[in-house]
């Protein structure tokens, strides 16, 4: 079975920093350009940033920008975002997402808060 497991979320005051992380399971991770999004109470779904599966090409959202990086490790089958200087505006359920042109996975997400 295809699993995204996000984890690392959590209360943080302004300022502070998190990171986040996707465990990966059941399919090539390797192969999948990977993805952050965000749904704050209330809103709808924010893409954060993306990575392809080279793990070298990434962007991002002008509004985290300069403060978060997403990396992967391939070779562990995670993805990773590191979260600085966070804002009361992050908090949010972040998502983990795996596209190919074929396929589409969402993990559960992970809360995190800046208050």
């Amino acid at each position: 079975d295809v699993q995204l497991q996000a984890s690392g979320g959590g209360l943080v005051q302004p300022g502070g920093s998190l990171r986040l992380s996707c465990a990966a399971s059941g399919f090539t991770f390797g192969t999948y350009d990977m993805f952050w999004l965000r749904q704050a109470p209330g809103k709808g779904p924010e893409w954060v940033a993306d990575i392809f599966s080279d793990g070298v090409t990434a962007a991002y959202a002008d509004s985290v920008k300069g403060r978060f990086t997403i990396s992967r490790d391939n070779a562990k089958d995670t993805l990773f975002l590191q979260m600085n200087d966070l804002k009361t505006e992050d908090t949010a359920v972040y998502y983990c997402n795996a596209r190919n042109r074929l396929s589409d996975y969402w993990g559960q997400g992970t809360l995190t808060v800046s208050s």
